[in-house]
């Protein structure tokens, strides 16, 4: 059952809003280019999305499972969730993917409706995270690069205010890494979907990432694909990199407050007698070296994507180490040269990377025009860790600063846009630091009470004993009072 409200002022009348009575009947609603699929109630406690494991603890809401497909080719399923009248906050929030997507963050999801948001996440319009999906189909690549999330926010937005009888106050996005990336893509295409954006760690430039890939994986491999690093030896640069450069910030915590400021040489580590597992070849200090210092165009030098920074070697397994083959080949093989069979050892450092950026250029998200998402009096919350083993912190400072040049100066970016670096910090979370923290209280503060966000509070648990500190607007540092211990954040001040 359904009414309709007409939104009145003065002497015009907006068009009627279709009120539904109960969630169940949202099923009935109709969007263009949407299917809602079911439409039900769910109780407080626990749920048990398809592939995932219970997800407890929740309120009670109506979530909605739909499909959108914006072209033929297209079938992007996500889920609207909306907590009842008495809960819901009056607002909106978005929840960014990982990696190639291929399912719904549903963990995101969880906890914005366990805050009181309604909330709307997505598939990107494919199954896995694999990149197979992009063969013979660009509208599905174009999908995961930018429209889904685009589609589905506004779809959520006319289920939201179908359900509540109004639309939401305010709309957010989050996401990290890949969400990072969406948030981004958000701000610069799409500046008036939401006010607010946090984007973490972000890979927005994700084909220059990928061939970042592609080169510190060929550095740390033999021709056989053979890692060129034992286990002991990675945790060997690991500990002589933080041990040189803990205390260039002034404090021995464990943590390197900016790894820019680290001189350290791997030749140091060199072997001067048999190789082993506590020093490094002559061969493998330039492998490490190579990693450090980025891709390169191999006919000029001219740099083409940042290395992975010092500090950020005890992440270097996951991607740069153990694969058997390079991270991400999918780029090559399904999205560009669409062939199955590409051997990374064909790559042209010289020639390939333009034909690459060519084929799919949508790819990214690296505008540095925001004037339009500035203009909407849209705010955006950007933070990365400096010791992020997938995403060079160095790649998204420099997005930032790119961004802070053209519109004016760092003092001017400010009022609309943030950057916070987190001393220590790996991908999205964890590492030595202090990587625990609410950037979306933040930017609430930020977008509805326009308390511009000097510093970010977070938290980390040291042998059972938890410590503080604050993390500084981007490019202030934190720095010890002179009084009080390093593990209270009250005992800091930004400089």
């Amino acid at each position: 059952m359904r009414c309709l409200i007409w939104a009145c002022c003065l002497l015009t009348c907006a068009a009627p809003v279709a009120v539904f009575a109960a969630c169940a009947d949202l099923t009935a609603l109709s969007i263009s280019d949407v299917r809602i699929q079911t439409a039900q109630e769910v109780a407080g406690g626990a749920l048990m999305p398809p592939g995932m494991e219970d997800v407890s603890g929740l309120p009670v809401f109506c979530r909605i499972v739909a499909v959108a497909a914006p072209t033929s080719d297209s079938d992007i399923h996500f889920e609207v969730w909306i907590p009842s009248a008495g809960r819901w906050n009056g607002k909106l929030l978005g929840t960014g993917n990982g990696g190639f997507a291929g399912s719904i963050n549903y963990r995101a999801m969880a906890s914005a409706v366990g805050r009181g948001y309604a909330t709307v996440g997505s598939d990107t319009g494919h199954s896995g995270d694999q990149m197979e999906f992009g063969d013979g189909h660009p509208e599905k690549i174009i999908d995961w690069a930018y429209r889904a999330v685009h589609v589905t926010t506004q779809a959520a937005q006319q289920i939201v205010r179908a359900m509540q009888g109004r639309a939401p106050a305010h709309s957010y996005f989050e996401g990290c890494s890949t969400g990072g990336q969406q948030a981004l893509s958000e701000a610069q295409r799409y500046p008036d979907d939401y006010e607010g954006v946090i984007a973490g760690a972000p890979g927005n430039d994700r084909i220059r990432l990928i061939l970042g890939f592609l080169w510190s994986w060929t550095a740390l491999h033999d021709a056989r694909g053979e890692p060129l690093l034992s286990a002991p030896q990675l945790e060997l640069l690991t500990r002589k990199v933080t041990q040189r450069c803990d205390a260039n910030d002034g404090l021995s915590d464990g943590i390197i407050g900016d790894p820019r400021r680290c001189q350290f040489e791997p030749l140091s580590l060199v072997c001067t007698g048999t190789p082993s597992d506590t020093c490094l070849t002559r061969k493998q200090v330039e492998a490490v070296r190579k990693v450090y210092g980025g891709a390169h165009n191999s006919r000029t030098g001219q740099p083409l994507f940042p290395g992975w920074v010092r500090g950020s070697e005890a992440g270097w397994g996951n991607y740069l180490l153990d694969p058997r083959e390079p991270p991400r080949l999918g780029l090559f093989r399904h999205f560009a040269a669409h062939d199955p069979t590409w051997d990374w050892r064909s790559f042209d450092w010289d020639h390939d990377v333009v034909r690459v950026e060519a084929q799919v250029p949508y790819l990214s998200a690296v505008s540095r025009d925001l004037t339009k998402f500035r203009a909407r009096g849209g705010r955006l919350l950007m933070y990365t860790g400096w010791a992020d083993p997938v995403v060079p912190p160095t790649n998204v400072v420099s997005y930032y600063e790119s961004v802070a040049r053209a519109a004016g100066g760092i003092a001017r970016t400010g009022e609309f846009f943030r950057l916070f670096a987190f001393p220590g910090m790996g991908h999205c979370g964890g590492g030595p630091g202090f990587n625990t923290f609410d950037a979306l209280s933040v930017l609430e503060d930020w977008v509805e009470r326009g308390r511009a966000p000097r510093q970010i509070v977070a938290s980390r648990t040291m042998n059972g004993v938890q410590q503080s500190r604050p993390v500084c607007v981007y490019p202030k540092t934190a720095e010890l009072t002179g009084r009080g211990a390093i593990t209270v954040a009250e005992n800091f001040t930004c400089e």
